[in-house]
């Protein structure tokens, strides 16, 4: 039996179904944009980790301030004993999200707890109880992140009821016929419907969809937003936990469109690997839950402030957001001339290096997921790490590390046309 076999054999045993697993084989090592498995095999990494690893696997400059922290301490919790690596890099968050107002920040672990974390400020500090989501929407596993989520496979299935007072309206995707205007009058619907909006706290939206199928909020009905969260008293909170640290060409996805929110979240690429997560707002809404309120006793990690400190520094010294422009660019051309070979590839979209390509039957609007596992599975096979996504799992996206070689991202791209090739032509 080989190795990834034996390990698969044990991976069953000992670990529930729920727990889903994508690859067959088990990593040893990384670099950058490269993971080799425990039987030497090589493979191309396309999926970060799911958006963790803007800068790559194991950046130089990452691992030596991890391991320069890690000689003087892991944990004390920073609710018992401060450490002033937490200031410091709640003071670079504060500059870097948009807007010039005071702002503070509080740090986490997951996604999840920066989600959660922002409804609590918004209620406690509108003292109202309503939030808004979208459909397609993805903003994590626990209770009320499921509530959140706008896509019940696999993520709601058996798991219900979930926690109260949650709405959802359709999101603005005119590739799907829904416009932004269908989508505002959907939410002004909602007011008159289901919620006076005097008893919403917070209309909550990922600048970029990340689960739903990286589709691009329109500018247009972001600045809608603003404006009716500004007419009723509602805070905007900008999920941009799979959209922050340079993946869209900016910081923040939220910064294309010029509109200001109120809280952001994030988390993934934030620490390189490490688990830490953040919420930005405010300064007077950040103020407004009692000491006690927000916090945990990971939260703020002082390895995973450390990876973030130089993380912030990676990207601006190795000018990430530029880079991230110039790959994106560089897949759009280039899986935008295969249409003609590949009459599957229905919409290529995106900003900056987060990409997908949405798979339909040729001469149809109908999903082809089938097609999509197809290519997936072909370039796994081949060396190159595939997402899917999308509400009819149809869509490819692309989270390769924004510091990936040359080289290597142009053998990668080699290996995804290899594969949309043999799909088509299967």
């Amino acid at each position: 039996m080989s190795k990834n076999a034996e390990l698969q054999a044990r991976k069953d045993a000992a670990t529930p179904r729920g727990v889903g697993v994508m690859c067959g084989f088990y990593a040893d090592h990384a670099k950058n944009a490269e993971i080799w498995d425990v039987e030497g095999n090589r493979y191309i990494d396309f999926a970060g980790g799911i958006g963790v690893l803007n800068t790559g696997h194991l950046h130089p400059k990452v691992v030596a301030a991890v391991d320069a922290q890690s000689k003087k301490f892991s944990h004390t919790c920073y609710q018992v004993v401060p450490y002033e690596l937490y200031v410091d890099v709640a003071e670079k968050i504060n500059a870097l999200t948009p807007g010039k107002h005071a702002k503070k920040t509080a740090f986490f672990s997951t996604g999840a707890e920066a989600v959660e974390n922002a409804v609590k400020v918004a209620r406690v500090a509108t003292g109202r109880a309503g939030v808004i989501a979208f459909s397609g929407a993805f903003h994590g596993r626990t209770m009320l992140g499921m509530a959140l989520t706008g896509k019940v496979a696999p993520y709601k299935l058996g798991f219900g009821p979930f926690p109260g007072d949650v709405y959802h309206v359709p999101y603005p995707n005119p590739f799907h016929g829904v416009s932004s205007e269908d989508a505002l009058q959907a939410l002004k619907g909602l007011f008159k419907y289901e919620i006076d909006p005097k008893r919403v706290a917070a209309i909550i939206i990922e600048p970029v969809q990340g689960e739903g199928g990286f589709n691009v909020t329109p500018y247009d009905f972001l600045r809608e937003l603003r404006s009716l969260c500004d007419e009723h008293g509602i805070l905007l909170v900008a999920d941009e936990v799979q959209s922050g640290f340079a993946r869209t060409g900016k910081m923040f996805a939220i910064e294309h469109s010029g509109v200001q929110p109120d809280l952001v979240t994030m988390a993934k690429s934030l620490a390189g690997g490490y688990p830490l997560s953040a919420l930005s707002g405010r300064a007077e809404l950040m103020d407004a839950a009692a000491p006690g309120g927000l916090g945990g006793t990971y939260a703020g990690s002082p390895l995973a402030l450390a990876a973030a400190q130089a993380v912030i520094d990676v990207i601006a010294e190795e000018k990430l957001c530029e880079r991230s422009v110039r790959l994106g660019d560089q897949l759009r051309e280039r899986v935008n001339g295969l249409k003609s070979r590949v009459p599957h590839i229905a919409d290529v979209r995106g900003l900056g290096g987060m990409v997908a390509l949405e798979i339909m039957k040729p001469g149809t609007h109908e999903p082809d997921a089938d097609f999509t596992k197809k290519v997936q599975q072909h370039a796994l096979a081949n060396g190159l790490i595939l997402l899917t996504c999308g509400m009819y799992y149809n869509v490819v996206r692309f989270l390769f590390p924004l510091t990936i070689e040359d080289a290597v991202f142009d053998e990668a791209l080699g290996k995804l046309e290899a594969a949309l090739l043999h799909a088509a032509n299967a």
